[in-house]
């Protein structure tokens, strides 16, 4: 990767990684040079998802002049990038310097080093990626539509959250929550989807059998689901592309039909945000849950799901051309790798924590929450370099929605870790960008339970 000449100044490094170069702090000093600049040229481009879903964007750049090629490139590409897992879309219609627009056509080509974004990306909705250079009076006008969903917690309701390492199962009752069980599991490691499948019904069947029936299911998951339809999600990760979709891409739709009832299947960042809105009875929340991944989802102005992907675990939110790969992508300085149980495994080694090889990820973490448990001072500053790496990138992900209130959720931020996360995210928001006021807060147990049966 080509990498950005811009660098602020980052007033709350993280701890063990004094190498991150926030996104958020680095595009603030090159929008700066734009703003000042007297030569700049326009961006425009519009992301297809379907013909409901166009999301339109002007930017401006530096003039085309061979110094600041680079870092236009760049800007915009990290853009599109974000804005591809944000929003989602099959299809880019760039208006711009010609330059910029041939990188792009070439970046999500086959070969290209956002070959799986555009594959990813087509996959997902049917279609061949592309990227169309076309006149700015070509670019299409926005449109976006919101998905009203679930609000409320009446009658006999299943809730299920499929996590990476554990399942978690309620059973609840007019909003009371009468059974709750979590069960460990190993989906990602599984190719037999009927592992997933008996995993499940096992213990939605318990949930049902403490209640006198069952009205409604809600299942909350990392990934992306559309229409109750699973269209990527890594708890299928080895499961072969012939047997998800003959078993796995409507394993939630034959499990509502086993039991009768209407099925809701969310991300498990959309039922966060969701669930804190109605708690809250506030809008423009951002829920992130850090567990085996990082899974986001919002909820806008009019206290609507937006129907985007919201899927920021692949969004770029570090400049350092050394930071950590994204097995999965290819890609270097995602929120995978800061919002997620590998994030608290990366820095662990940075602290000299010694962690058996032979542990999962999931037991890594446990292991770490333990030690800060018990007030070890390492436990502490993985923490609080998570909270450095969050209070950044909040300030970058306003740029691109409305935040007025974050909601953590998962198992990194279980205990006094968390509070440790939420204190410095704070702090940094505070102090680096004293323009935003954004609440950060984490649900107690209870919340936690109840978010699952939206």
């Amino acid at each position: 990767m080509i990498e950005f000449k811009y660098r602020g100044v980052v007033k709350y490094k993280p701890k063990l990684d004094k190498n991150f170069r926030p996104i958020a702090i680095d595009n603030r000093e090159y929008v700066r040079a734009v703003n000042e600049a007297q030569d700049i040229e326009l961006v425009k481009f519009a992301l297809i998802r379907n013909e409901d879903f166009i999301f339109t964007v002007n930017a401006s750049v530096l003039s085309g002049k061979k110094e600041n090629r680079s870092d236009n490139i760049i800007f915009t590409e990290r853009k599109l990038k974000t804005l591809l897992w944000l929003k989602g879309g099959w299809k880019v219609i760039f208006a711009g310097p010609n330059y910029i627009g041939q990188y792009l056509i070439e970046h999500y080509a086959t070969g290209g080093e956002r070959q799986f974004d555009a594959e990813f990306m087509g996959r997902i909705y049917g279609e061949i990626f592309t990227v169309e250079i076309t006149s700015y009076d070509q670019v299409p006008e926005p449109k976006e539509v919101a998905v009203p969903l679930g609000r409320n917690w009446d009658g006999c309701r299943i809730g299920f959250d499929a996590g990476g390492s554990d399942r978690k199962v309620s059973a609840v009752i007019d909003g009371k929550v009468v059974y709750s069980e979590e069960v460990v599991w190993n989906p990602k490691l599984m190719d037999k989807p009927s592992y997933h499948y008996e995993g499940i019904m096992d213990s939605m069947k318990k949930a049902a059998s403490k209640m006198p029936r069952v009205d409604a299911i809600g299942v909350s998951a990392a990934g992306i689901y559309i229409d109750n339809q699973v269209k990527a999600a890594s708890l299928f990760l080895k499961v072969t592309e012939e047997d998800f979709k003959r078993e796995v891409k409507n394993i939630f739709l034959d499990i509502a039909k086993e039991f009768n009832v209407p099925i809701e299947v969310a991300n498990d960042g959309d039922v966060t945000a969701l669930a804190g809105a109605m708690s809250l009875n506030e809008s423009c929340i951002l829920g992130i849950a850090m567990g085996t991944s990082e899974a986001t989802g919002y909820v806008d102005a009019d206290g609507n799901i937006t129907g985007w992907l919201n899927e920021l675990a692949f969004v770029p939110v570090d400049y350092n051309p050394c930071a950590m790969v994204d097995e999965w992508s290819g890609d270097i300085g995602c929120g995978v790798k800061y919002f997620s149980q590998d994030a608290v495994i990366k820095l662990a080694m940075k602290a000299n924590i010694d962690l058996e090889e032979s542990l999962s990820p999931a037991e890594k973490l446990k292991v770490i929450q333990e030690l800060m448990q018990r007030g070890d001072k390492r436990a502490k500053e993985i923490y609080d370099s998570i909270g450095s790496y969050l209070g950044y990138t909040i300030a970058h992900y306003d740029g691109f929605y409305n935040i007025k209130h974050v909601l953590l959720l998962g198992r990194v931020t279980l205990g006094k870790g968390g509070n440790i996360i939420r204190d410095k995210a704070e702090r940094v928001l505070k102090e680096e960008f004293p323009e935003l006021t954004i609440d950060l807060a984490i649900p107690d147990e209870k919340n936690r339970v109840l978010l699952q049966t939206f």
